[in-house]
């Protein structure tokens, strides 16, 4: 075990030492010092409560699913009876208070309806129930009621597409780290290091994005639309800008082309005028659509909605073959760029709200920051002074062992772009305790071997041996926990465990392989007879 050919001795102090650089530019960074910028520059990242940010707490509305799967369901249902029989009428079709009706005018097709219409609906989740009620009164009126284990799996369902749209959407801001996880049914929260002002956070998050494509509906009076009353088959949609748009306007409910067909979406300037505008591209099949659209509806208008509000009602002079439109409605450059973030991002399947809001200042992570390199010096001084005082040379060798540990999780982390919270330094100051429990149980039990009368090289590599298995058994369920803590942990939690893996595997490396190769290299050269232990 004593025995290091030189290729290996290269090979351990390679690796130590090209690990150990990885952690300048950090060091350097905290002490106010720059970094040379011709070379690499790999960094960690601070967390919330270190450099400061943004901390958002968003909540759904769970009505609006429900709403959102009957309007879903309607055009279903439509849809799906025009296509199976075209001797099936249906009429006063409702899907207000919580509930689709409609009535089947021709009784003996009540089957076949129930039959087409069955397959719309399927099992929630594990839970043993639909996610529909389908019932039938009166004869030949249906009547579909979402069950509660549906619209449950519903809203989990919406929340975990909003989780990664926001992601996506502060990930386009260019920040580093983010934290998005998920309160609870409806809740999530949102942590961005280094962000001081929320409020462009605010209006990214907050915008839901739900871009709309649909023909303007010319049978509808003024008067009656003044007096909030749409033409059957149409809503009535205000404009986002009163003073510039006119009037609210009457819409076609169904058809229409969806903004989840974009594939990319991105400011600009329109050549003509010089406005900032949004260049929007889609894909193949909504291309397909909405060529279709514009070919079929020349010299109508037709209507651009965002998030419930009318942004231009152009008309279509020819059509649009290409596959890509432009989006005009009086934005800044910093809203046509905010808009294009939340078009490629995707929509929101729900609205979202701030509940809570606060921004952390970066004073108090510096002071933080100060206090954990204080208490981590306190503690290692203490460490180096008592190993040194215990175990003289062999201490030494750990104690060298101990700063390069610390080094190489420094650089582990800044290569892997790893979070550094409160909690993370928490568990850097554990692992160096961790680290130089690894070198007692070594030299103490190559002073028990000492004791029982074995030479000086037959107790150091038997002292080794017998050693790693206490080292390697610890170290195992240590890295159990620390993997439960980061798979199931969020937040400061995960970010614990991430310090404490990397310095776990850190301290097994330099206390097991460093510290042998430093004593096996002095036995040879200095052969000594006692060990002074």
């Amino acid at each position: 075990m004593l025995d290091f050919p030189r290729w290996k001795v290269l090979m351990l102090w390679g690796v130590t030492i090209l690990v150990a650089l990885a952690s300048l530019p950090s060091l350097c960074s905290v002490a106010g010092l720059t970094w040379p910028s011709a070379l690499p520059s790999p960094m960690i990242n601070l967390g919330l409560d270190l450099a400061g940010g943004s901390h958002i707490l968003l909540e759904a509305d769970p009505s609006q699913v429900r709403q959102q799967r009957l309007e879903a369901m309607d055009e279903s249902v439509r849809n799906k009876l025009k296509t199976t029989d075209a001797t099936i009428r249906i009429s006063d079709i409702s899907n207000n208070n919580g509930s689709l009706t409609f009535l089947v005018e021709d009784v003996t097709k009540v089957d076949a309806v129930r039959e087409a219409i069955l397959p719309l609906t399927s099992g929630a989740g594990l839970t043993g129930q639909r996610d529909w009620n389908i019932q039938v009164v009166d004869g030949n009126r249906f009547v579909l009621t979402p069950t509660q284990e549906g619209i449950d799996q519903a809203v989990s369902q919406a929340m975990d597409t909003a989780v990664e749209v926001v992601r996506k959407r502060i990930d386009g801001l260019g920040t580093k780290e983010p934290t998005i996880l998920r309160q609870g049914a409806q809740r999530i929260v949102v942590q961005v290091p280094g962000l001081q002002d929320p409020q462009q956070l605010k209006a990214l998050l907050g915008q839901t994005a739900k871009l709309e494509f649909k023909l303007v509906d010319q049978s509808a009076l003024p008067s009656d639309l003044a007096r909030g009353i749409a033409p059957v088959g149409s809503q009535i949609v205000p404009y986002a800008d009163p003073k510039t748009g006119g009037a609210p306007i009457a819409v076609k409910r169904l058809g229409g082309i969806r903004g989840d067909e974009l594939t990319n979406a991105q400011a600009g300037n329109n050549p003509q005028t010089n406005e900032p505008v949004v260049n929007i591209t889609f894909n193949t099949e909504g291309g397909a659509k909405f060529a279709k659209l514009t070919t079929q509806n020349v010299g109508k208008p037709f209507a651009i909605i965002l998030d419930g509000k009318v942004l231009s009602a152009p008309n279509i002079n020819e059509p649009i073959l290409g596959g890509s439109a432009q989006i005009s409605g009086h934005f800044t450059a910093e809203s046509a760029g905010q808009l294009a973030i939340s078009l490629r991002s995707g929509a929101l399947p729900v609205d979202l709200k701030v509940v809570e809001e606060r921004t952390v200042g970066p004073d108090l992570g510096a002071d933080s920051i100060r206090k954990g390199v204080i208490a981590m010096a306190v503690g290692t001084l203490a460490l180096v002074v008592f190993i040194i005082a215990t175990y003289g040379r062999l201490g030494v060798y750990a104690c060298v062992a101990l700063v390069m540990n610390m080094l190489m999780i420094l650089g582990v982390m800044a290569t892997i772009g790893a979070t550094l919270t409160l909690p993370g330094i928490a568990g850097f100051v554990l692992t160096i305790g961790a680290a130089v429990d690894a070198n007692v149980l070594i030299n103490e039990r190559i002073r028990e071997e000492r004791h029982r009368g074995r030479r000086v090289v037959a107790a150091v590599e038997t002292g080794y041996k017998e050693a790693s298995r206490a080292i390697f058994d610890a170290n195992v369920t240590n890295v159990i926990a620390a993997v439960l803590m980061a798979s199931f942990g969020t937040g400061p939690v995960k970010g614990f465990a991430v310090v404490l893996m990397i310095g776990i595997a850190t301290s097994v490396y330099t206390s097991m392989w460093l510290t042998r190769m430093w004593v096996a290299q002095w036995l040879r050269r200095a052969r000594p007879t006692d060990l002074h232990l």
